[in-house]
């Protein structure tokens, strides 16, 4: 709802321009600080002793001869915090430290905190602890199986097994559907697992101080989260604890938990009443995991008489690791997020997640849409070329159109898919070269599907998801006072673009405080592509009502009515006599008269949606965005090494808030899904990570790094603000199933593991050669 004070046709200075990130300059010059750059007076090491096992009983732990090293200041282990935490309150299921047993290679047993690295590791070697080693479950089909209570690696599991969540669901008649189908196929894809492999490692800081209060400094995505977690874990009230999150290098959903290792610090500095860091190195990082599920996912698809989507099945059995992290919202996510961008009249889905014994898996780029959208569209691909049917005008026939619902009941509002489709064809000469590019060359095209925030929190009270506070004092200056999390995606300074835009200020006036639980209100973190929708839209409400305010003051002072006013160019102006001006500043004075500080707040609750059916909330959003990418690349058909050429990535971002922030997006987008599609691998043996170092976890080079020409399309969604959808998790899904239907345009293959690497492409040539040779006898 406008404010009666609002003038419709106010001027947008700072809206869609190309605006260069607030914290930039900051970082460029090394000034930005980070946790790890924190050194508080007196501070000490901390470090954890990991479990060589991956299951087994702990008998017994004797940490007496690591307690008698001098420097070493406290020990604690896992009896001492026995209180289970979660991200999710349906799944609480971790400890700070291993209780009764360890549940992979890596796992939590103790922790010390120490004067120094070197004293710490001393007293980690100190430790002694007797272990009964247990069946371990390393395959995904291991933990379908029931097993005796000892080996269920967690009380709550379905019926007896180790599957962490089933869900299945039914609209339609999916079996109809097939049955009658003009085209239709089952598929089974194979993805093995993948991590964000963010720069910043994992490092906290925890300080129990004399007024017995705890502060904790953390490289996270989830102030909130964390700060509830921390209450739990300590039984503590929340008021005694402050949550500061500083600088943080990188997260893409790797950071979206509370960790056991934030509560392993604030443990130890309250036992010794130091500060204690825990800054993990590159093995502990891969240790903690938390990536992309390995997946085996089914998927059966028909295509009618008149050559529309009839029907898809999908069944997905996705390994979550030792523990639950996000893994239900992941089990609903791998089916639901598969009802757009097309439009879908039967649909089945059986999604089922094990527990396992190895590091947990959890919230990642895309989170639970990436592997069920790059199966979904190769069957696309597949039938419109067995159809005889351009793939991009298939795709194009079959979209979801605006202001409908799904078969699941997810409520579409904007939907620029179709203009997505035709300006990626148009830009990329797509007619001029599908299908008629030399053997060895070729383009590819998928589409994609994702939400702008959850519209049910995780907790289900009624907190608004999002909240701002502004703050205007003498001086002029606004300050933002913000909870969601800057990651680098660059939501500081679309805070300030919007309040200053409202307030018809340059954005210098603005400064952002989105770092510190005890001045910072309410806001549920950098998840789920939710922070340009929900802490926008509560910037933009704050933002107007301290615009009420200084146009009220303007009306004082010059005695004409509120309603002519506008704030732009630093002054209230009188839009039908312009002449009639108050400086910004003179306005502020004034409106401080009889209050001091100006202080106003504005907030964000998702409307009521969704349907009545169990797990109806999943995949709720307030608006979706939509993509389609279309890429040109070549093999080496010699070698098998895939070179890629261009891609052009068409994105409904609803409205570009600022357009170099949305290109940045998509490009390292792009970049991510790229390195799950060529390159990237998570690789186990027994349990063991074999790759836990960027030396032998293989990421794509800046060298690999295509042409990316980003389109931006623009649907101005109604509920965002000033139209404004999501743009960092979403285009990340078309550019896997883009890549493999391109490379079967070049070769002539279809790829249904991920990933596609070189040995693999060299390989399928070679089959396909024999093949043909064989044919011809």
């Amino acid at each position: 709802m406008s404010h009666p004070h609002e003038i419709p046709n106010q001027d947008h200075g700072l809206i869609g321009k190309r605006i260069p990130l607030i914290d930039a300059f900051r970082k460029a010059a090394g000034q930005a600080i980070y946790t790890d750059d924190i050194q508080l007076p007196g501070q000490l090491v901390g470090k954890i002793l990991r479990s060589p096992h991956p299951h087994a009983k702990i008998l017994s732990i004797d940490t007496s001869r690591a307690e008698s090293i001098p420097g070493v200041h406290a020990v604690v282990t896992g009896k001492e915090a026995t209180n289970h935490f979660g991200v999710l309150p349906v799944s609480q299921d971790e400890t700070a430290l291993a209780v009764d047993k360890v549940l992979f290679i890596g796992d939590n047993v103790a922790a010390v905190a120490a004067e120094s690295e070197e004293i710490a590791l001393k007293a980690l070697g100190a430790i002694q602890v007797e272990y009964e080693p247990l069946q371990a479950f390393l395959k995904m089909e291991d933990s379908l199986e029931q097993v005796p209570e000892e080996l269920r690696l967690h009380p709550k599991t379905v019926d007896g097994t180790n599957i962490h969540k089933q869900v299945e669901q039914e609209f339609g008649d999916f079996d109809e559907a097939y049955e009658k189908a003009l085209w239709k196929k089952r598929q089974t894809f194979r993805f093995i697992g993948v991590t964000h492999a963010f720069t910043e490692p994992m490092c906290t800081i925890a300080h129990f101080d004399a007024d017995e209060r705890l502060t904790l400094w953390s490289a996270t995505q989830v102030p909130h989260y964390l700060h509830r977690a921390l209450a739990k874990v300590m039984e503590m009230p929340m008021h005694k604890i402050r949550v500061i999150r500083p600088t943080v290098g990188g997260g893409f959903g790797g950071k979206s938990d509370p960790f056991p290792h934030e509560m392993v610090a604030a443990l130890l500095s309250r036992k010794c009443r130091r500060p204690v860091k825990i800054l993990f190195d590159r093995e502990e990082v891969f240790y903690s995991n938390h990536g992309r599920h390995p997946s085996k996912i089914e998927v059966a698809l028909a295509i009618d008489a008149n050559k529309k989507i009839s029907g898809l099945h999908v069944d997905a059995l996705i390994d979550g690791g030792a523990w639950g992290s996000f893994g239900v919202v992941t089990t609903y996510y791998n089916g639901v997020l598969a009802n757009g961008p097309y439009r879908l009249p039967n649909f089945r889905y059986r999604g089922r997640r094990v527990y396992s014994n190895k590091p947990p898996c959890g919230a990642m780029r895309g989170h639970g849409a990436v592997n069920t959208r790059y199966a979904y569209e190769i069957l696309l691909d597949e039938a419109a070329h067995d159809l005889g049917i351009d793939p991009a005008a298939f795709r194009r026939d079959n979209v979801l159109p605006p202001n409908t619902k799904t078969i699941n009941e997810l409520r579409i509002t904007t939907s620029g898919i179709g203009e997505c489709i035709d300006r990626a064809v148009e830009a990329s000469g797509w007619k001029e070269k599908y299908g008629k590019l030399p053997f060895g060359h070729g383009i590819g095209i998928a589409g994609g599907f994702y939400i702008s925030g959850s519209a049910l929190p995780i907790h289900w009270d009624k907190i608004p998801q999002s909240t701002v506070h502004l703050k205007v004092d003498l001086d002029g200056g606004v300050t933002i006072h913000s909870l969601a999390a800057e990651i680098g995606q660059g939501s500081d300074t679309m805070l300030a673009q919007i309040v200053a835009d409202v307030l018809g200020l340059p954005i210098h006036f603005c400064r952002v405080f989105s770092e510190d639980t005890d001045t910072a209100p309410i806001d549920l973190g950098s998840y789920s592509s939710r922070v340009t929708f929900m802490a926008g839209n509560a910037a933009r409400k704050a933002a107007e009502n301290l615009r009420h305010l200084l146009i009220q003051a303007a009306a004082d002072l010059t005695g004409y009515p509120a309603e002519v006013f506008v704030l732009r160019n630093e002054r209230v102006v009188n839009c039908t006599m312009p002449e009639i001006q108050v400086p910004y500043l003179e306005a502020v004075r004034r409106a401080m008269k009889d209050c001091g500080a100006l202080q106003t707040s504005g907030c964000y609750q998702a409307p009521p949606m969704g349907g009545k059916f169990k797990g109806a909330a999943a995949g709720l959003s307030p608006t979706y965005s939509f993509q389609a990418f279309v890429v040109e690349l070549s093999v080496d058909l010699q070698t098998g090494k895939p070179k890629l050429h261009d891609v052009w990535a068409a994105h409904d971002c609803g409205k570009a808030l600022n357009p170099l922030a949305v290109e940045g997006q998509i490009e390292g987008s792009i970049h991510m899904g790229l390195g799950q599609v060529l390159c990237e691998e998570f690789a186990y043996n027994k349990g063991n990570v074999l790759n836990p170092n960027f030396l032998d976890y293989r990421t794509l080079s800046p060298m690999e790094m295509p042409r990316v020409h980003p389109i931006l399309v623009e649907t101005c969604d109604p509920e965002g603000p000033f139209g404004a959808k999501e743009c960092g998790e979403g285009p990340l899904l078309p550019i896997l199933p883009a890549v493999s239907n391109a490379l079967f345009d070049a070769i002539g293959v279809r790829f249904y593991e991920l990933p596609i690497t070189a040995d693999r492409i060299w390989r399928a040539l070679k089959r396909k050669k024999k093949e043909e040779a064989k044919s011809l006898v």
